[in-house]
């Protein structure tokens, strides 16, 4: 049985921990509310350049010629696939949960004899995927300067991709990201980004009118299909962000309550074992008055 001092020191310990993880899900709470906003904000922009390359590139189906982006390289062989977790951790199955979806994608590739290459944003995700494919990953993007996610943050990862892309080094890019549902629900998405691919059922509707492009689609869809993929990756880190402080601010709230919890089965063990030792005494003096 533990004495009184260890007992004590541990309640202390155990107490300071309450402290910082009530602190830091403060914390997590505040950063959430503006990573949601923001990660709402996005979506429809998002959304609706989806629907309008839908609709341009249903336009262009059967035809000969058309933008890369769109049409693919005509191979599927070599895979890329882009791994985007948090810098940080204490944030619950965040990236957990991403790094296993991505594993799975990883093994059902390279069990088709496709060549995988891999690229990671974030820290999280570079530490845990170079235990098995070290030698897979190509690339690594160090987020860690960044403070308040804008736009730019995404170009250098966009710009190398698209520089990738048209240097034949992948015919295929996938993207793994949280989509933030609530602050208790993300989900683990898996986006082909490149070539771009969209959902028959988003086609605009045109209600059979017929529409003349000036210019034509090849030409807007080239200016617009490398906008997309910055597009696409930027709501995809934006969704990230506000699902590390989803994730997060709930792993934290559940720490402190597993605290609250361990002190008070600390206090009463204390308790208990303080009032054993002065019975104990109590029963020496006794003892003792009773020899003389």
């Amino acid at each position: 049985m533990a004495n009184l001092k260890d007992l004590r020191n541990r309640i202390t310990s155990v107490q300071s921990t309450q402290k910082i993880t009530k602190a830091m899900k403060m914390v997590a709470a505040s950063k959430l509310r503006r990573a949601q906003e923001a990660a709402e904000a996005a979506r429809p922009y998002a959304e609706r350049m989806e629907n309008v390359l839908a609709s341009l590139a249903s336009s262009m189906v059967g035809q000969i010629g058309g933008p890369k982006l769109l049409a693919g390289t005509g191979s599927t062989q070599v895979q890329l696939v882009v791994v985007a977790t948090s810098e940080r951790g204490l944030c619950g199955g965040f990236n957990t949960n991403i790094i296993k979806g991505a594993r799975a994608k990883i093994a059902s590739l390279i069990a088709e004899g496709k060549d995988v290459k891999i690229v990671t944003i974030g820290k999280k995700g570079a530490a845990s995927l170079k235990r098995d494919y070290r030698s897979r990953i190509i690339k690594h993007f160090d987020m860690t300067h960044v403070k308040r996610l804008a736009y730019s943050d995404a170009g250098p990862i966009t710009d190398y991709l698209l520089a990738s892309y048209e240097a034949g080094e992948f015919d295929v890019c996938t993207l793994f990201y949280a989509k933030f549902q609530s602050a208790l629900t993300q989900i683990v998405t898996a986006q082909q980004m490149i070539p771009a691919s969209y959902d028959e059922n988003n086609v605009v509707d045109l209600g059979g009118a017929a529409y003349d492009y000036e210019p034509d689609e090849t030409e807007i869809l080239e200016e617009l299909l490398p906008r997309n993929v910055g597009v696409q990756l930027f709501r995809a880190l934006l969704e990230n962000a506000a699902s590390e402080q989803g994730s997060r601010m709930t792993a934290m709230d559940s720490a402190t309550r597993n605290a609250g919890d361990m002190i008070d089965s600390l206090r009463t063990t204390y308790n208990r074992t303080r009032q054993s030792v002065i019975t104990n005494e109590l029963i020496e003096i006794i003892s003792g008055a009773e020899a003389l």
